[in-house]
């Protein structure tokens, strides 16, 4: 059995196909996550459509109650880019901010995972995104994240460098780009891991 893997995000953790009307999936062969499983590492699936960075005990609880039942070596964190497209005038500093307040909700509970924060892939313009000051506000974020991984002693991954495509809503993995994150993100887990799944 490979390592296990808890992996946090929104909807392209969840694998949200951007065809669907009605909220769907695109099928397991093509989500990044069953990618991931099929390297040999042992995959729960975290995501969830619409989810922000949490900022309230209630939101974060849950996750709290996963890792332990799950048990994971690895906790991947891929959140903000709904925190951006929910409002313009957010920073990419006051994301990284939120972001450093619900990892340290974590951290002080002395869980057995590693940490993995990953900066999302910058969104473009396109059907979701018409504000072009959101997208160069999702370029930054990567900086941000990755000062604050450093400032927690955790690790840190920047998905802007794994070449994701994105679908014509400017937001969401295409199928192509659910291959291109599983490669991405297939190598930063095996330097966190030890170098073998």
């Amino acid at each position: 059995m490979g390592h296990r893997i808890l992996c946090y995000g929104d909807s392209n953790t969840y694998g949200y196909d951007p065809r669907s009307c009605l909220g769907g999936r695109y099928p397991e062969t093509v989500r990044w996550t069953a990618l991931l499983q099929a390297q040999g590492w042992t995959v729960f699936n975290a995501g969830q459509n619409g989810r922000s960075i949490p900022r309230n005990r209630w939101e974060v609880e849950p996750l709290l109650q996963t890792i332990r039942r799950q048990e994971p070596e690895i906790t991947t964190v891929m959140l903000g880019t709904n925190d951006l497209l929910q409002s313009s005038s957010i920073s990419a500093a006051d994301c990284a901010e939120r972001m450093e307040r619900f990892l340290n909700s974590l951290l002080e509970q002395k869980l057995s995972c590693q940490f993995l924060l990953i900066a999302p892939p910058p969104v473009a313009l396109g059907a979701w995104v018409d504000d072009p000051r959101i997208v160069e506000t999702s370029r930054r974020l990567g900086a941000h994240y990755q000062a604050t991984a450093q400032k927690l002693g955790i690790s840190f991954a920047d998905a802007k460098d794994w070449n994701v495509e994105l679908a014509y809503d400017g937001v969401h993995f295409s199928e192509s780009g659910h291959r291109a994150f599983s490669d991405g993100i297939d190598n930063s887990l095996l330097g966190l891991a030890g170098g073998a799944s």
